[in-house]
């Protein structure tokens, strides 16, 4: 998760990645796309991790790339491998992910974010970028994707798949932060109608189609699905995005619906783990640290109808099998009651 500031009108958003790159042939920072050469640390807690996830998933980048999950509650200071034995990663060695920040050259001194991709070797973040990876995940580690991957990041539909997803980011994804810890209530309420005017906005687009662009599944679905997956367990009350609920817009709650009861969606949400990070991470909002019960998840594999809209999940590719017993969720999610 990327880390922000009160300001006095607006939240502003820390944007000072890592843009180091890992590529096929190692051009232009030296990284060369190598199986058992990285580590992703992910938060699944986190909407910005999440996507890493995902995409990891659906391309089959499991056995090429490693993954680390740091737990849902973390201090000021760091995400912390707290889930693991001994609240240690078992590859990294290391108990903070900023200690992986911390041995780069540069020491690095902006927050400590997930997702960051970590050269095992050396124990150094190579990477925190989180939108250049699932893009990089598609297009240099092309040669370790599995039999039948889809195509994530058409090259035909690279530049509608970014002004959707610029749209959806600056609106949607960042603009429930911007509602969540607005400083002043000018600037919240101006973030607040932005946000629901971008969210009737893709309803609009969605209500006859049945993906963001083209006829199946690409970035800009996966960038816009890991926040409506969080808004009404998190950002419709914690965050003051209230105007409704999710399942209160039925395109965008059709929509999720059907993306969340995919392989490689619902599969890697953890609802226990989110809500745990945003109400007892954030006791500036939520002073108490209480997490809600609710909300109820069983709906979430609920009859979406959206099959008549046409397309297919993965176009001319496949489903993912299924999760491996290693990165499995255990916490409270549907898909675990079936």
């Amino acid at each position: 998760m990327s880390s922000g500031s009160y300001v006095e009108e607006d939240f502003e958003r820390d944007t000072r990645y890592i843009n180091t790159r890992i590529t096929a042939d190692g051009t232009p920072d030296g990284y060369a796309v190598e199986p058992g050469r990285y580590r992703l640390v992910v938060a699944r807690a986190c909407p910005w991790a999440h996507r890493t996830t995902i995409v990891r998933r659906l391309l089959g980048l499991e056995d090429a790339i490693s993954m680390g999950i740091c737990g849902p509650v973390h201090d000021a200071d760091s995400w912390t491998f707290d889930l693991d034995p001994g609240e240690v990663d078992p590859v990294l060695g290391v108990p903070r992910l900023k200690d992986a920040y911390e041995a780069r050259p540069d020491g690095y001194r902006p927050g400590v974010t997930v997702p960051a991709v970590v050269e095992i070797a050396t124990g150094q973040v190579v990477t925190n970028d989180f939108r250049q990876i699932t893009v990089d995940f598609s297009t240099q580690w092309t040669a370790h994707h599995r039999d039948g991957a889809p195509d994530l990041y058409p090259e035909h539909l690279r530049a509608e798949i970014e002004e959707v997803a610029q749209l959806v980011y600056e609106d949607v994804n960042n603009g429930v932060y911007r509602c969540g810890f607005a400083g002043k209530q000018a600037s919240y309420e101006r973030a607040y109608h932005q946000l629901f005017a971008r969210l009737d906005w893709l309803s609009e687009r969605l209500a006859t189609r049945r993906y963001l662009v083209g006829d199946h599944i690409t970035e800009a679905d996966i960038r816009l699905f890991t926040t409506l997956v969080r808004f009404d367990a998190v950002y419709h009350g914690h965050f003051k995005c209230n105007r409704s609920t999710l399942s209160e817009m039925p395109v965008l709650w059709a929509y999720a619906r059907d993306l969340f009861q995919t392989p490689g969606f619902g599969d890697t949400c953890d609802f226990d783990q989110i809500k745990a990070h945003y109400y007892a991470t954030h006791l500036d909002i939520n002073p108490t640290g209480v997490v809600p019960a609710g909300p109820e998840l069983a709906p979430w594999l609920s009859p979406h109808g959206r099959e008549g809209l046409g397309g297919s999940p993965f176009g001319d590719g496949t489903a993912p099998g299924p999760v491996s017993e290693a990165e499995r969720v255990t916490g409270a999610n549907p898909l675990l009651n079936r």
